[in-house]
């Protein structure tokens, strides 16, 4: 015990304050060291970013092509343009030619009619072209297929015509927004997935009178004549023009191949020449008789002629 009480005399704080109080103090300050040291390394740690998954491995499975984005919506305004002044510009880039993919048509080869997938990657000139000028047009690439199919097809049928496929896309948007105002889609064999149909033509204010005359066969109603499909034909319309665009032997005014080839007939037969301001403005009122209806139109036209991919 005294040799205990004679060590800690000789050495415990009591021998030494000064002596102790800096190696207390040395080992406070090698704490607070440690310690910054530590904060700075979590710092520079929580900063880095977090590494990027690697890619499961696919075990052979096929790697799916994702459609682009959907580019900015064209507002559909009327162009300062009065009936029969002119026509809207030739576009910067034409559609295919029929020759090039040769699809189309109830004695050709029918139109591409696989999944999505396949669409995306067909090498198809016709895909190819939609799939393009889906990049900058605000139209889904399956209509915009339908939309050259039918400008090629009229081109080879009635060179004289000169109707563009921006046109077709003008109406298609004003009419039904290429088949989707009624929250439905395109579907893989080109027909819309919710049936589109236009109000009763029952002579109420603002509308026309047309009394049933198909039976509701087309338009579902017995008793007055409805607009029908994405580019909205009237059933005694489609009886004179309805055409079987992808070969499955049905002229369907649901079907975006059918409607839009069948549109395109239509505006030829009635304006002649297209390419001129009279030849355009008479096939579009003729289409609808209305001169905003043509502006519209005439705006969007004009505005997508422009677009290059």
């Amino acid at each position: 015990m005294a040799e205990s009480r004679s060590f800690l005399q000789e050495y415990g704080p009591s021998s030494n304050p000064l002596r102790w109080a800096g190696a207390i103090g040395g080992l406070i300050l090698l704490v607070i060291v440690v310690g910054f040291i530590a904060l700075t390394i979590w710092a520079v740690n929580s900063e880095r970013p977090e590494p990027e998954p690697e890619p499961e491995p696919d075990h052979g499975m096929e790697v799916q092509p994702t459609p682009p984005p959907e580019p900015p919506r064209v507002p559909v305004t009327p162009a300062p343009v009065e009936p029969d002044a002119a026509a809207p510009r030739v576009a910067e880039v034409p559609a295919p030619t029929l020759d090039s993919f040769g699809a189309g048509g109830p004695d050709e080869a029918p139109l591409f009619s696989g999944s999505d997938a396949e669409f995306l990657a067909s090498t198809n000139p016709l895909d190819v072209w939609a799939r393009d000028m889906a990049t900058v047009v605000d139209a889904p690439a399956r209509a915009l297929r339908a939309y050259a199919n039918a400008d090629a097809h009229l081109r080879a049928e009635q060179p004289g015509c000169g109707i563009s496929w921006t046109m077709l896309v003008g109406i298609g948007r004003v009419e039904s927004d290429h088949g989707r105002v009624t929250g439905g889609v395109i579907g893989e064999d080109g027909r819309i997935t919710i049936p589109i149909y236009g109000p009763p033509l029952d002579g109420s204010p603002g509308v026309m009178a047309i009394p049933d005359t198909d039976g509701g066969e087309l338009d579902g109603d017995d008793v007055w004549d409805r607009a029908m499909g994405p580019v909205q034909f009237l059933p005694t319309t489609w009886h004179l023009y309805g055409r079987d665009a992808n070969g499955d032997g049905v002229a369907d005014p649901q079907n975006i191949d059918d409607a839009v080839l069948s549109a395109a007939t239509y505006l030829c037969s009635e304006g002649g020449d297209l390419t001129t301001g009279v030849g355009w403005w008479t096939a579009v009122m003729t289409y609808n008789n209305s001169v905003d209806y043509g502006q519209r139109v005439f705006n969007l036209a004009e505005t997508y002629a422009g677009y290059v991919p």
